[in-house]
């Protein structure tokens, strides 16, 4: 009976090390961007008891969050923590970037002047990389994120296959379907201030259907791709119209429809999957 007493006192610590940890106001200095850029970071519930490297999935959020919008309403540390101890996702950090800050998004603008997307892959990553136990191979990192993320997940692994496993973008935005769409986007964004070929150039980099018209044959199979939109979605046409490119171009991917709109309800009831489609990714075949 005393061992039983003894063993249920040590219940709640030994359900307390079962949680992994959330840091959602760090920052570092960014030379590109000129200033101190945040970030929040997961880390796994056996980071601190381990001296083993993890893979790592970049979270991105949409636009008017921050890097605490997937911790405050995404709750990404209780679905990450169960879906862990379900034995659905294998222990992995989880980066979660600030794209509100200077400028909102994920993008070099128009004429690079602003280069988030430079700073991403030149800074935040070599930083924490180097400043956490996160394995550094292709095939132990990934990318998702909704709506504006959703856009910057497509637009990174598309620019840079050879750095993700898999790519996972919810109720994404595919970025403008023709060069006149770029230029109102600009426009009403108070940004038509470059040339026309600085324009051209812009479509053509964050346009998702251009990037997929432009694959390379050997690049087809090079990521893992989960795409995830609600039928209610008003982004819906824009994924539909990806999906049927990459039918047509045969680039392997998966493409789901679910009830649902543009809500955190939705993108809450996505992640589980997400971390078990990316958890794949970084197994061995």
């Amino acid at each position: 009976m005393k061992k039983l007493l003894y063993l249920l006192a040590l219940l709640p610590t030994v359900l307390l090390a079962q949680s992994g940890k959330v840091f959602d106001n760090l920052s570092f200095p960014s030379k590109i961007l000129k200033g101190d850029r945040k970030f929040a970071i997961y880390l796994p519930p056996d980071y601190e008891s381990s001296q083993r490297s993890y893979p790592v999935l970049y979270l991105l959020h949409g636009g008017g969050d921050d890097q605490t919008g997937w911790v405050q309403f995404g709750e990404v540390q209780n679905i990450t923590d169960k879906a862990i101890a379900e034995g659905k996702a294998t222990p992995m950090i989880i980066v979660m970037p600030d794209a509100n800050t200077g400028q909102r998004g994920y993008a070099n603008d128009v004429k690079n002047e602003w280069r988030y997307e430079d700073f991403f892959f030149q800074e935040l990553m070599p930083y924490v990389e180097k400043t956490y136990r996160i394995k550094k191979d292709k095939h132990y990192r990934a990318v998702a994120g909704l709506s504006m993320g959703g856009g910057g997940s497509f637009t990174y692994a598309l620019h840079h296959p050879e750095l993700f496993a898999a790519a996972c973008p919810l109720s994404a935005a595919t970025g403008p379907l023709t060069l006149e769409d770029t230029k109102a986007y600009l426009e009403q964004r108070n940004n038509l201030n470059g040339t026309a070929a600085e324009i051209e150039a812009y479509y053509k980099r964050q346009s998702v259907l251009e990037l997929i018209k432009a694959m390379p044959d050997d690049q087809k199979k090079a990521v893992r791709w989960y795409i995830d939109i609600g039928d209610d979605d008003f982004l819906f046409e824009g994924n539909s119209l990806v999906h049927i490119a990459m039918r047509k171009k045969e680039i392997p991917h998966e493409f789901r429809i679910h009830d649902g709109g543009h809500t955190w309800t939705y993108w809450r009831a996505a992640l589980p999957t997400v971390l078990a489609f990316v958890s794949d990714s970084f197994h061995q075949y």
